[in-house]
């Protein structure tokens, strides 16, 4: 061919694209699973659960180098060290790694390459990845599969569904090389924020691997062994010339920062390092020691109070617990019963799940009356309001029913609840109490705010394996199955 011409530059490409590949250039993986345990010991605070799968997996592939079929999604909230996770995995099986991040992605070309007959064809960027890692068994990572788009040039996530089979796999072809490559040895882990917004063909080819928040116990080690160690390097400090208290640490936790990772408070102990490095230049301190005091000098006022139970017993007002994205969270809910013609009242943008909580809530309560020496016909004569707060705060769930119906019969018998109680669990209109999740992050809650006792549904008790030592040692956990048993312990 004529070397101007653009078919023989297309030509040329391709096929230095096709012996750019590694056809059946494997790696010689490692399988040590004490050196495994170790690295992952060095790299990671806790996680024993994930450690544990990282470990069974290696274990696997040191019995049996064929195997294919499993593809790990991390799924968790941002900054708890999912991207990282899978760097580590790859230095313990001794494969190669590459990192592929599918946010924003709603090409479908993107993943299977465009067709060569274009002039700009390209590969898609599986392939690239595993030319990038230089051999067929590495490890590749796919990174926010949550956060795939979709529109007018195809539906990239269905695109996955070939790579992420382990049947398929094995002859997987891009349009552009448009020859079988066999993906079938290389290891795919993915991650991601959200599991609602994954196609289900696609999630039901993942293994889900949950990573949850991290208590304060955890943060406070990750920020000690890892955090302030990397930012005293990144800024030129030693920890002779600047000494961060244990305390300092414990305050940016308590009062600078609300997360469920820990990327804000890696940032506050490199606005710390700053700030320390600034003094040694200006004053020509010998060094800096941060402590309690130091700390709101350099960073202000607490951003954040800390969550506490109320000073005393009160009639209406109740700990609830809520699971949020940064963890959990004490809700405080009231109820108050008015004179009036019967109305039922909602505030404190509860979601639909909250609000049919509270109709049930008050259905059953209207069925005990009797029993608690309410008044028959209080639900003609009162007006009954009930306000969780904090209004701002969007809030759904279903998992304040028992907290609602004790606050309710509180209010309508002016019995007051104990402060140092706190409870979760779902409500039927027989009474019954139902299983809620999130368990692990609502007992820290309870335990941080200094509450005592804990009321769970008895079908949770399986749940408190997960919940920390230092928790459950300082947090008494009495598992109801009826709301009837509640009633009698929380009021006063």
């Amino acid at each position: 061919m004529p070397q101007g011409s653009q078919e023989s530059a297309v030509v040329r490409n391709y096929l230095d694209e096709c012996l750019a590949l590694p056809f059946n250039v494997y790696t010689e993986t490692q399988n040590d699973i004490k050196r495994s345990a170790k690295i992952l010991e060095r790299d990671f605070y806790g996680m024993k659960r994930v450690k544990e799968r990282i470990l069974e997996m290696l274990s696997v592939y040191s019995l049996i180098s064929d195997i294919s079929g499993q593809i790990i999604c991390l799924y968790g909230p941002p900054g708890v060290g999912k991207t990282s996770i899978a760097k580590t995995i790859a230095e313990c099986m001794g494969r190669n790694y590459a990192r592929i991040s599918l946010g924003g992605i709603s090409d479908e070309a993107e993943i299977r390459g465009h067709r060569k007959t274009y002039i700009g064809a390209m590969p898609g960027k599986i392939i690239s990845a595993v030319k990038q890692a230089k051999s067929s068994n590495a490890l590749i990572l796919l990174d926010e599969i949550d956060k795939l788009g979709s529109d007018y040039k195809g539906d990239p996530a269905s695109a996955l569904l070939e790579v992420l089979d382990g049947e398929q796999n094995s002859t997987f072809t891009d349009h552009y090389i448009d020859l079988p490559f066999d993906l079938s040895k290389t290891v795919f882990i993915t991650t991601a924020n959200s599991l609602d917004t994954i196609p289900a063909p696609l999630r039901d080819r993942l293994e889900i691997v949950e990573l949850s928040s991290y208590t304060r116990e955890e943060k406070f080690n990750i920020a000690k062994k890892h955090l302030v160690k990397k930012q005293l390097i990144r800024h030129g400090l030693t920890a002779s010339l600047c000494k961060i208290s244990d305390r300092a640490i414990y305050d940016l936790i308590d009062f600078y920062t609300r997360e469920a990772g820990v990327r804000s408070l890696e940032r506050k102990i490199a606005s710390l390092c700053r700030k320390a490095a600034k003094e040694i230049v200006e004053n020509k301190a010998i060094n800096v020691k941060i402590d309690s005091k130091k700390v709101t000098e350099m960073l202000g006022r607490h951003k954040y109070k800390p969550e506490c139970i109320l000073k005393s017993d009160e009639v209406g007002i109740i700990n609830g617990l809520a699971w949020t994205s940064v963890g959990g969270e004490i809700m405080q809910i009231e109820v108050s019963a008015v004179p009036g013609n019967g109305k039922l009242e909602l505030t404190g943008s509860l979601g639909d799940v909250m609000k049919e909580s509270a109709h049930a809530a008050l259905t059953y309560v209207r069925s005990r009356a009797n029993k608690y020496g309410i008044a028959p016909d209080f639900y003609k004569t009162q007006d009954i309001h009930i306000h969780a707060t904090e209004s701002a705060i969007p809030k759904d769930g279903p998992s304040a029913g028992v907290t609602m119906t004790t606050a309710l019969v509180s209010a309508l018998t002016e019995r007051p609840i104990r402060r140092d109680i706190a409870m979760t669990g779902e409500i039927s209109i027989r009474g019954r109490v139902l299983p809620i999740g999130g368990l692990r992050e609502k007992s820290i809650a309870a335990y941080r705010s200094g509450v005592k006792t804990v009321f769970i549904p008895y079908d949770n008790l399986p749940d408190l394996e997960d919940v920390d030592q230092i928790v459950k040692d300082n947090l008494e956990f009495i598992p109801v199955r009826y709301q009837d048993e509640i009633i009698d312990k929380a009021l006063v």
